[in-house]
């Protein structure tokens, strides 16, 4: 029997303000990904990373917006092409920028396409009370606005809002 490994992410999100986070990036690239399921109770996101691919299930979302169920896998990039194929309409791209900054690592999310002009930070903590420093391009909180969820923004673009 194969063994299940549930991991809970735990993660908060904000608009970037402006582009200076770019000077700070150590890691760039660009990212597709399209969704099987957009259901909020248990997504399936299939994402294509230049020449890596990964299957992903999320589950529901916290009260709070900052924790859920995560489940990863990486596939094969053909299979994923071949998946990418079947996902609903609205493929996210985007450009996602590595930056380190006082102990911790934020994913700045550069979205593309539809999602043009929209800039977003992750960052991913040990605790949903942890405490860190924010860098000088953080803006404000959008943790737990659904309208942020890159399966929500699949269904209807920035560029729409």
């Amino acid at each position: 029997m194969i063994p299940y490994f549930f991991v809970i992410e735990i993660e908060r999100k904000f608009l970037v303000k402006n582009e200076t986070y770019k000077t700070e990036s150590i890691k760039k690239q660009i990212i597709t990904q399209g969704y099987l399921s957009s259901d909020p109770k248990r997504s399936v996101r299939i994402r294509i990373c230049e020449q890596n691919a990964f299957i992903t299930i999320k589950g529901e979302t916290s009260t709070s917006g900052t924790s859920r169920y995560e489940w990863e896998k990486e596939i094969n990039i053909e299979d994923a092409k071949q998946l990418m194929l079947l996902s609903l309409d609205g493929v996210v791209t985007k450009i996602r920028h590595v930056i380190h900054f006082k102990n911790h690592t934020f994913e700045v999310d550069e979205f593309l396409k539809e999602n043009t002009g929209l800039v977003i930070a992750e960052i991913e903590l040990s605790n949903e009370n942890e405490d860190f420093e924010h860098p000088a391009w953080l803006g404000e909180e959008v943790t737990g606005i659904k309208k942020y969820y890159n399966s929500k923004l699949s269904q209807n673009a920035y560029i729409n809002w």
